[in-house]
């Protein structure tokens, strides 16, 4: 592929990256990125991909905007407020990167269609704030041999994870995916959501930018992949840690006995 000269300029520091070079924003171009919400963190996921020149990004969510959203859901505008969501990120996308193929998707992830809509992406970016929706993408990836980067918000506190159970390790083994670490989600109601407890706006573009980069080093197969660890933030105290996860054997989606088949689990 040959770069047109406005190209050059745009991802030129990004080319100049040993890591990355022109080969790799070739690749960054023809990938394709299926983020799951365009809330808080789905916000600079999609920002920073699509100007890191990511070729499509596919975006799914039935909300409109909402006044509320707009102290940390930096892809919308005051004056998207009543629109799709997804409407308004695309509008935005392309102020930031005309290059970039957006395809809105405005529908709730469901058992039904969480297959078909994940298959046409190299990988899934995970930025739903309920746990439901977050096991169904987990056991879709995991069915559909999609690498997950995912992560969580609440109040001061951030978690950012990447999945990626499918690939054996040198060993014959694999890595652990979400249900590894929680087998299934918690009593509704036992955790707060951001609605109820809040969460610090920024907190959510840190976050994601820190998603944003691990989907970037997967496209590009470059670094130490995050699978098989978790980053714990802790704003309040800016405390960063990493905490190496492995793979339950007794997990019901990816273990030695699986209970989990299929996605019917998720329509009960």
């Amino acid at each position: 592929m040959s770069f047109t000269e406005a190209q050059i300029n745009r991802y030129a520091r990004h080319i100049l990256l040993e890591e990355v070079g022109g080969k790799g924003q070739e690749k960054l171009l023809d990938s394709r990125v299926l983020v799951v919400g365009a809330g808080g963190l789905g916000s600079p996921v999609l920002l920073y991909l699509a100007a890191a020149g990511v070729g499509t990004l596919g975006i799914v969510d039935d909300d409109v905007v909402d006044l509320s959203n707009l102290q940390r859901q930096i892809v919308h505008s005051t004056d998207a407020i009543g629109t799709p969501k997804v409407e308004s990120a695309k509008k935005t996308l392309a102020g930031i990167n005309p290059e970039v193929t957006v395809v809105p998707l405005q529908q709730r992830l469901g058992p039904d269609n969480a297959l078909d809509l994940i298959s046409d992406y190299d990988i899934i970016a995970d930025g739903t704030d309920n746990f439901a929706t977050r096991f169904l993408v987990n056991d879709a990836c995991y069915f559909a041999g999609k690498i997950l980067v995912s992560a969580a918000i609440l109040r001061f506190d951030a978690q950012v994870y990447t999945f990626k159970p499918f690939e054996e390790d040198a060993d014959g083994g694999h890595g652990p995916c979400y249900r590894c670490l929680f087998p299934e989600p918690p009593p509704e109601g036992q955790i707060p959501t951001c609605a109820e407890a809040g969460v610090l706006g920024a907190l959510c573009g840190m976050a994601g930018s820190l998603q944003a980069t691990e989907v970037l080093k997967e496209l590009l197969g470059i670094g130490d992949s995050l699978s098989g660890a978790l980053i714990v933030c802790e704003g309040l105290g800016t405390t960063f840690r990493k905490i190496t996860i492995k793979r339950d054997p007794g997990c019901p989606l990816c273990g030695d006995d699986t209970t989990i088949t299929d996605l019917s689990v998720h329509k009960e």
